[in-house]
């Protein structure tokens, strides 16, 4: 098929290539435009076009997908299809009904569970055992399309937001190859989703990642675990600003109170939070990399009795 590919992260760089490696015609990649990042400000451009220029599709980067001069540049590529997978615009009506086919998008989860910007992320949060990746007809909800094809992945206890992503992302290149095939072919049923079972996997802040201490040690695993790139999981030490990269519950009991160092070994510390007690593996310091807390005990001597969390 002639196919028009919208993506910006490394989530949809994959399905991307697995597109072009099936051998359908990617007529053009639609992206974000650059953006200055780093501390540098050095403008950089998005993965999906980096990907695209590679292998010499063109690029188009409109501010606003809506506009008229967006709009008519895409009907311009008379596309059979148009593939979404984390582009970062909504698009209207007139560009939904545009293509054959009009626009599928690959989204990381079970739908109708996890509608919105953070499936990863929610799902690791709120302790999911199994996700997936949901090949969605567009319509002009936010992901409330008729259902094309689906796939579980299983969450791992250790699991983060990171390795998910890489699954998910994975999952999600195999299934948009294996959709396009059933599209063409007029071989799926779309099912509509049930709204009553929906969720919402709402934007992450960075205010999502101040560690209370007083909830369960479960729950603070699946928060850690879950923000593990950004915005992160953090507390307060000694009046700055630490972040908590590993850690693991474990089931000793200790009458202190939440926030409370109990114990102090040669790589580890222990936490202890409303239920149950985190031994905290790795860290990073405000302001300096992350590392081992092996390596952060020889600068920072934290001792039973210490109190995290208080400023």
């Amino acid at each position: 098929m002639r196919v028009v590919f919208m993506g910006t992260p490394d989530f949809a760089v994959g399905a991307l290539e697995a597109i072009i490696k099936a051998g359908h015609e990617v007529a053009a990649v639609v992206t974000q435009p650059d953006k200055p990042k780093g501390r540098g400000k050095e403008v950089q451009m998005t993965p999906v076009k980096g990907c695209a220029l590679a292998h010499d599709i063109p690029v188009f980067q409109p501010v606003k997908i809506r506009e008229p001069e967006a709009v008519e540049t895409l009907r311009t590529y008379e596309a059979d299809i148009f593939v979404v997978a984390a582009f970062g615009q909504i698009l209207p009506e007139e560009i939904l009904a545009m293509p054959k086919y009009g626009c599928v998008n690959i989204h990381a989860s079970l739908l109708p569970k996890y509608r919105g910007a953070g499936p990863i992320q929610w799902a690791i949060i709120n302790g999911e055992k199994i996700t997936g990746v949901t090949i969605m007809q567009m319509d002009k909800g936010l992901d409330t399309g008729d259902m094309l094809l689906k796939t579980e992945v299983e969450i791992a206890p250790d699991e983060t937001a990171d390795t998910l992503h890489d699954k998910l992302a994975a999952a999600g290149a195999g299934l948009i190859v294996e959709a396009l095939v059933k599209i063409e072919a007029g071989d799926v049923t779309p099912v509509k989703q049930n709204d009553e079972a929906s969720c919402y996997a709402k934007m992450l802040h960075k205010s999502m990642g101040k560690i209370e201490w007083n909830m369960e040690a479960e729950k603070l695993d699946c928060l850690i675990r879950g923000l593990i790139s950004w915005p992160g999981a953090f507390t307060v030490y000694r009046g700055k600003t630490l972040k908590i990269w590993q850690e693991e519950v474990v089931s000793e009991k200790e009458p202190a109170a939440p926030g409370t160092v109990v114990r102090v070994d040669k790589d580890a510390f222990y936490v202890q939070t409303g239920k149950g007690v985190l031994r905290i593996l790795s860290v990073q310091p405000e302001g300096k990399k992350r590392m081992a807390v092996k390596d952060f005990l020889l600068g920072y001597p934290v001792k039973p009795g210490d109190k995290f969390g208080e400023s």
